[in-house]
């Protein structure tokens, strides 16, 4: 393998577990290794530090593999594979809708997998990884036999690498792959080539089910940005009298009447709307027992954070103006560049200017097939709240 050096006196995150390089922590590298090459990070006396891949173009240079001086094989891959899905089968057994794979959380640099019954999702954003891709996905082949494979390879991450978005099946086509879920007792079909993300928003799983605990029979429900319809079906399921599910895309609503449907939940009313520009119209009404909030990333970067806690606060101020006092509040935020504590005061301010006072009743966010590594911050993004507003 060819070397990498780091710095002197640079990658203190790196050497106290963070499993990043930055390009301006590295010397300009001898041997010009390609991107996605595995290479040997050293310290400039020559000390073996960790192997990993490298990148020539990305802010992100290396990324760690192993930092046991072997050589990260196929074995490597097949071992941290094992590993992922063993602790999936422990923590979820019997469900049919898991994430096997969260990147660098699984020591798997760019790599997410997800399973939505007989069918895997799999969506890579590092170049090293791109190029083992079909070994990954022969490896997966071998311990799950899936029916079908799609690469949801149209994350805006990949530009980063200079890698192509593309989306395509096992079978090499862009024909409709589905997949039947069940979760909490509710059942969805997953739009795997074209629902949002790798298909379906796994990662709020956990939170629907709390939030379901705090609907009661007759309730008034709003479900804001209700994609597939998640929290409204939960809203249903736990007796809520009337729920309005409010999304911009209609293959989205589409999709959650799809699912109303299939459990028989004929409560809820599915809207097409701006929720940013439509909320704030009905502002005074106080007409839901429950609202719940859940918008896409406001904060795709460190820059866009003051205008993001502007938005979280309007969309928030809007959400306490339609509840009734007394009433419940969730709301999410999907951003690792916006932290609780942001996310918290943004949900305070608007209390003060809506007049309200808010009760913290459940703090969530990822669920246990999201590790995060204590190390990387970056890991953490989803946070999950649950408000009585009086």
């Amino acid at each position: 393998m060819k070397t990498i050096t780091l710095k002197p006196k640079a990658g203190r995150r790196f050497l106290n577990g963070h499993p990043w390089v930055f390009s301006n922590e590295l010397e300009k590298p001898a041997d010009k290794p390609d991107a996605g090459e595995i290479v040997t990070l050293r310290r400039i006396d020559g000390h073996f530090i960790a192997n990993g891949f490298y990148h020539p173009n990305s802010l992100i240079a290396f990324r760690e593999l192993t930092r046991e001086e072997v050589d990260p094989d196929v074995n490597v891959f097949a071992e941290r594979l094992d590993l992922a899905i063993d602790l999936r089968r422990k923590i979820y057994p019997g469900s049919n809708c898991v994430r096997l794979v969260h990147s660098e959380s699984d020591g798997l640099p760019g790599l997410i997998v997800d399973q939505y019954n007989d069918v895997l999702s799999l969506q890579v954003n590092s170049a090293g990884m791109e190029q083992r891709l079909e070994k990954i996905a022969d490896l997966l082949k071998e311990r799950v036999s899936p029916r079908a494979i799609v690469y949801r390879n149209d994350s805006g991450l990949r530009k980063l690498e200079g890698l192509e978005q593309y989306t395509r099946s096992s079978q090499g086509t862009n024909d409709d792959v589905t997949a039947s879920i069940v979760e909490h007792g509710i059942s969805y079909t997953v739009d795997v080539m074209h629902g949002q993300k790798t298909g379906f928003f796994i990662d709020q799983h956990e939170n629907r089910l709390a939030f379901r605990s705090f609907i009661q029979s007759g309730d008034t429900v709003l479900d804001a940005f209700c994609n597939d319809g998640g929290f409204a079906l939960n809203a249903a399921a736990a007796g809520a009298a009337k729920v309005t599910a409010i999304d911009t895309s209609e293959p989205a609503l589409n999709r959650a009447t799809a699912n109303a449907i299939e459990n028989s939940f004929d409560q809820i009313n599915f809207q097409k709307a701006d929720v940013m520009k439509w909320l704030p119209e009905i502002t005074g009404t106080k007409s839901y027992d429950v609202v719940n909030l859940d918008p896409p990333g406001f904060a795709s970067n460190r820059k866009s954070v003051p205008v993001a806690r502007k938005a979280y606060r309007k969309l928030h101020v809007a959400g306490m103006m339609v509840l009734k006092p007394g009433g419940i509040l969730a709301t999410s935020c999907c951003s690792h560049h916006i932290s609780e504590a942001d996310f918290l005061d943004s949900i305070q301010q608007a209390a003060g200017r809506a007049g309200r006072v808010c009760q913290m009743l459940f703090r969530g966010g990822h669920p246990a097939d999201h590790p995060v590594l204590l190390s990387m911050p970056e890991s953490s993004y989803l946070k999950f709240f649950i408000f009585r507003v009086l």
